[in-house]
């Protein structure tokens, strides 16, 4: 009766292997997916055996259904919150459970600004410190609710622009309103504590003095601080003492603001024979600014970008990865737990020693390689069939030896 047990033995782990090869197959499409390889035993009797002979086997068993995590396709999307991990490494979630780990990047915000994947669970970070780095001894979930980017006051800018030197001085006095007044004007825009934008526009006026001009500035048709002097040497290069800072003070907003105090550094500007011209103007401050989007760089740092232009720093993603990935439990849903098998978990982040690089707006499609799995279907098929067909053959000779008997 061996022969029986020995080929039901082989249907079995042929039915096993025809198991895992379908599985392969049904998750071609799912995101983060490894795929399975099923390995195989022979079997052989505990028992002692003669050492002139070779012993029959009693059979063939599946010894594992080895999980294999090389690298998938990774493919690009138009969501910034979809992510691949290049290299090794799993994404850190969390749900009411405990930690899970995933391969599948597939990331949207919740009604709480919590990001999420399809089955509630949340992504986990590293908090940011407040100087630049993160505490990689702690996790938290990635959350977009992040407040308004808070203004800044304008406190200093930088002028770049030529004065004509064949410039002669007004006759009548200072005047915004009288452009005989004064030789040239440039604006730009500044912002109050508060964030609000205002016009404020400089005023150039050459003096007696040859070289030397008058710069005037008003924010909104009112002088602030006193005129300052600016003056060239006989290059066309801005000259000391005061190199080119000039300071403007005592502006008072009128939308309960602080006061605005300004300095401009004018230490690049020229006199020189030719037109009048501005190069740039640049200042510190900036307005009040909403989120935007969220980028996040190959090193896994998630920040919020304002419509200010100011960006944040909301966290790091948590990576993880495991001595032994194969001894992880699959739990469905593109989930991994920890194990014994596995080893215990190591923490990192993306792109240093041991784990691979995020990339944004991509994901890691299935490692199955669909035309490898349907030859191994075929011949998953084959062996069942075979073993199928040494049932029948034994049943014939054990049909054979009872009709001898009568």
């Amino acid at each position: 009766m061996s022969a029986f047990s020995i080929a039901l033995s082989g249907l079995t782990a042929a039915s096993t292997n025809l198991d895992v090869v379908s599985n392969n197959i049904a998750n071609a499409n799912t995101v983060g997916f490894k795929s399975s390889r099923t390995e195989f035993a022979d079997v052989y009797a505990a028992g002692a055996v003669n050492l002139n002979q070779s012993s029959v086997g009693e059979g063939a068993r599946v010894d594992a259904t080895a999980q294999q995590f090389s690298q998938g396709n990774i493919t690009t999307t138009s969501a910034n919150l979809d992510l691949a991990i290049s290299g090794d490494g799993f994404f850190t979630l969390k749900d009411a459970s405990g930690t899970k780990y995933s391969r599948n990047g597939q990331f949207s915000p919740d009604k709480l600004g919590n990001v999420v994947n399809a089955t509630g669970q949340s992504l986990q970070v590293y908090p940011p410190t407040g100087n630049g780095s993160f505490n990689t001894g702690t996790t938290t979930v990635l959350n977009l609710q992040t407040a308004q980017s808070a203004p800044n006051a304008t406190t200093t800018g930088n002028v770049i622009l030529n004065l004509p030197a064949n410039s002669t001085a007004p006759a009548l006095p200072f005047d915004p309103t009288n452009p005989a007044t004064y030789n040239q004007s440039t604006s730009t825009t500044v912002y109050d504590s508060l964030g609000t934008a205002t016009p404020a526009t400089f005023y150039f006026t050459q003096t007696a003095t040859p070289n030397q001009w008058t710069v005037h500035m008003t924010i909104k048709g009112t002088a602030v601080g006193a005129p300052q002097t600016l003056t060239f040497s006989n290059t066309g290069a801005v000259t000391p003492p005061a190199s080119g800072l000039l300071t403007f003070a005592g502006y008072n907003p009128t939308d309960g603001a602080a006061q605005l105090n300004t300095t401009f550094n004018f230490a690049q500007s020229t006199q020189y024979g030719g037109q009048f011209g501005v190069t740039s103007i640049i200042q510190d401050g900036f307005s009040t600014g909403t989120l935007s989007t969220v980028s996040i760089d190959p090193s896994g740092i998630v920040s919020a970008v304002y419509t200010n232009g100011r960006s944040t720093q909301l966290g790091q993603l948590a990576m993880a990865n495991f001595p032994d990935p194969q001894g992880l439990k699959q739990l469905g849903d593109t989930n991994w737990a920890e194990t014994f098998t596995s080893g215990t978990v190591v923490q990192g982040t993306a792109g240093s020693a041991g784990f691979g690089n995020i990339q944004s707006g991509a994901l890691e499609s299935s490692n199955v390689d669909l035309t490898k799995e349907l030859v191994n279907m075929i011949t998953a098929q084959r062996a069942f069939q075979a073993n199928a067909q040494s049932i029948t053959t034994a049943n014939q000779l054990s049909q054979t030896v009872i009709n001898i008997t009568h």
